[in-house]
């Protein structure tokens, strides 16, 4: 009885309440589909994590490529040398 009186004799209080309610569901309306999607996000990084894991055991033969480059070119080197020694 007394809390009611007092919001009678006070609108102000209505007021400041209300309007404390309705920023408090607005935050949290904006918050829970950021919460949402920053799960979904978490979810597909470790997907994502999982899949370069996987590309750098696909990929580790390539560090050896360097090497065939250079023996590539040390054969076609040596065969230009040959083809000039033979007059071709």
């Amino acid at each position: 009885m007394m809390l009611l009186l007092a919001q009678e004799s006070n609108p102000g209080w209505v007021a400041g309440y209300t309007i404390g309610i309705i920023v408090v569901v607005a935050v949290v309306a904006l918050v829970v589909p950021i919460l949402i999607l920053a799960r979904s996000i978490g979810n597909r990084a470790t997907e994502i994590n999982a899949s370069l894991e996987d590309s750098v055991v696909n990929t580790s033969a390539l560090s050896g490529l360097q090497t065939t480059i250079d023996s590539a070119n040390a054969i076609t080197e040596g065969l230009a040398r040959g083809r000039a020694k033979l007059g071709g």
